[in-house]
Order: C-alpha cells, then structure tokens, then sequence
C-alpha cells in the first residue's frame, strides 16, 4: 500500500510541475499577444511612440520575470527528476523510445467496430 501512495503522491507531483510549466508558457504568450495589441493601436489612434513606453517598459519587466521564472521551474522539474532516483518505487524504468516525461497530451486512436 505504502508503494501506491509514493507513486500517487509522484504522480501529483509530476502533474502540477506540468500544469505550472503550461500556465507560465501561456502567460509569456499573453503578454506578447498584449504587446502586439497595444503596438497595433498606434495604427488607429493618433498617438506619439512615447505615450505607451512606461507600459511597454513594465511588460518587458513581466516578461523577464517570467522567463526567469520559467527556468525556474525548468530547474526544479530537473532537480524532482534527479531526486526521484532516492525515492524506492520510483526509479525510472523504460522500454524502447519512450521519454522519461509522459507527453504533454495522450490521445488514443479508437475506431468503431460493427
């Protein structure tokens, strides 16, 4: 029983470093998409460069923190990955091409059958 709650636990774990990983891509995405917005405005308001840099100044500011950020977690996705070798029921094992890190989506080919 104890062995099924290490690799529960793991998989917990595992599962919320991916989601943090998707959610800081996701947020980088979203604030160049913002970028590229509040660039396009200028084509429509009659606006001088300077009006918007205090924001674009404070996005680049998010953006840096983000990816230093990103590489944080990157760090600690690598560091769990290293640590998990102590932990007894969870040393990697793999057959074939398989990747230590499950894909990012499964998905399964089904048909249906008459």
């Amino acid at each position: 029983m104890r062995k099924v709650e290490i690799e529960h636990a793991a998989h917990e774990i595992a599962t919320q470093v991916r989601a943090v990983e998707d959610i800081i891509d996701q947020a980088i995405a979203e604030i160049a998409e913002l970028q590229v917005r509040m660039v396009s405005v200028r084509n429509v308001a009659p606006v001088g460069v300077a009006a918007g840099q205090p924001a674009f100044e404070q996005l680049g500011g998010a953006v840096q923190a983000l990816i230093a950020a990103r590489g944080g977690v990157a760090n600690c996705h690598g560091a769990l990955v290293e640590a998990k070798q102590f932990v007894p029921g969870l040393r990697t094992t793999g057959f074939g091409d398989v990747g230590e890190c499950p894909p990012k989506v499964a998905h399964a080919d089904l048909r249906v059958v008459a």
